[in-house]
């Protein structure tokens, strides 16, 4: 117990706290307290709105160093879901997605940036028809602690821009409907 305290005591004299450990999380998609959602421009006078109704991911975050989190997560392109079925059947087809080629998108962290207290970039590969480039996440952590079930929860919210053109999807909307903005909303449970 001596040798615990003198430690700690020389850690602290020297500026230095002793390492805390990042927790491992489970993305919540079977409580439905995650999603991915999409906005473009549809022929450049409305926007037209949908989400992906099934994917997965993990991710690793320690509060007290941020810029070692990681995360991965898969979407089923299949899974696509703008309201309207005439539509989504159009956007799995090979004009846009090409679900039957390229069924799952993925994304994989490269490395985390702090921003500010509760915001952090995130750099990762984004893998979408089969083309991988990469891009960042501006992300909100919205909160964390222990939920009434037990366990602990963290929960952030993210945004991205892409290109389609970048990621080989040529099929155009309008000039205006090239660019595809992205909404991240992930609840993670400690695993």
């Amino acid at each position: 117990m001596k040798k615990q305290l003198l430690a700690a005591s020389l850690l602290a004299l020297m500026g230095t706290a002793p390492l805390a450990h990042a927790a491992d999380y489970a993305i919540d998609t079977k409580g439905a307290h995650a999603s991915v959602n999409f906005k473009v421009k549809h022929i450049g006078f409305s926007w037209l709105t949908g989400r992906f109704n099934k994917f997965d991911g993990q991710f690793s975050y320690d509060a007290e160093n941020p810029t070692a989190s990681t995360i991965e997560v898969n979407i089923d392109t299949t899974s696509i879901d703008s309201n309207h079925a005439e539509r989504d059947k159009h956007i799995r087809s090979g004009d846009f997605l090409n679900v039957s080629k390229f069924p799952t998108a993925r994304f994989v962290s490269t490395k985390v940036v702090k921003d500010d207290d509760n915001e952090l970039n995130i750099h990762g590969n984004l893998t979408l028809h089969g083309v991988t480039k990469p891009v960042v996440i501006d992300v909100e952590k919205v909160g964390e602690g222990k939920d009434p079930w037990g366990g602990y929860r963290v929960g952030f919210e993210g945004s991205t821009t892409i290109s389609m053109r970048e990621f080989g999807i040529e099929h155009k909307l309008g000039d205006l409907a090239d660019t595809v903005e992205l909404e991240l909303h992930v609840e993670g449970i400690r695993k």
